[in-house]
C-alpha cells in the first residue's frame, strides 16, 4: 500500500533519544528526525546552546508516519505513556525547559486531537500532566551524531539504563502497534 498523503508529529518528552526509540519502533511511523522546536534566538541553535536551556527550545524528534496504519491520536496515547507527563521541564535526571514533555501541533484538527488525549489521559495520573501544546514553529534538525542514537548505541549506559526500559514498557503495552524486530 503506498500513501502519498503521509502527515508530520512533533513531540518532545525530555532527552530526544528517549522519544526517538519509541517512535522508530512503531508500525507506520516513516522516518524519526531528531531537533529542537519552540525557541526564541534567531538563527539554527547548536546542541551546546539547547543544553543551556536559555534559548526557549526542546529537544524534540520529528515523524512522518503513514496516518493508514496508525493515527496521530495513536501515536500521542504512545508517546504520553512512554514518559512522564506530569514533571514540569524534566525527565529523570534531565531537568530543564529543553526537556519539557511537549506536542507541537500542525493543524487544527491535530491540536484538537492533542487537547482531547491529555484530557482521556489525566484520570490515570496522580499528578496533573503538564504536556505543553503549542503550535508547531521552525524545525532545527540536530547534527548527524544524534540521529538514530539508540540503534547505533545500544550498549551505552544511557541506552542500557533509560531507553532500554522505555521500549519495553512500550513493548508490553503496545505489541500488535509495533515493528517486527
Amino acid at each position: 500500500m503506498t500513501n502519498n498523503k503521509l502527515e508530520l508529529i512533533t513531540v518532545g518528552g525530555g532527552c530526544f533519544w528517549c522519544v526517538e526509540a519509541v517512535l522508530n519502533q512503531i508500525k507506520g511511523v516513516e522516518e524519526v528526525v531528531s531537533g529542537y522546536m519552540g525557541g526564541t534566538i534567531p538563527g539554527t541553535p547548536t546542541y551546546r546552546e539547547i543544553c543551556s536551556g536559555l534559548t526557549g527550545h526542546a529537544e524534540v524528534v520529528q515523524a512522518t508516519f503513514n496516518p493508514e496504519i496508525i493515527s496521530y491520536e495513536e501515536l500521542l496515547v504512545m508517546f504520553m505513556t512512554s514518559h512522564d507527563p506530569t514533571t514540569l521541564n524534566r525527565q529523570g535526571a534531565d531537568v530543564g525547559t529543553q526537556y519539557r514533555s511537549v506536542i507541537f501541533y500542525h493543524n487544527e484538527e491535530q491540536q484538537q486531537i492533542a487537547e482531547k488525549v491529555v484530557e482521556k489521559l489525566s484520570p490515570y495520573y496522580k499528578d496533573e500532566i503538564v504536556t505543553e501544546i503549542s503550535q508547531a514553529s521552525t524545525f532545527h534538525k540536530a547534527d548527524e551524531s544524534h540521529q538514530d542514537f539508540y540503534e547505533k548505541n545500544k550498549d551505552q549506559m544511557y541506552c542500557v539504563v533509560v531507553i532500554s526500559p522505555k521500549l519495553a514498557k512500550l513493548k508490553k503495552l503496545y505489541a500488535s502497534k509495533l515493528k517486527e524486530q
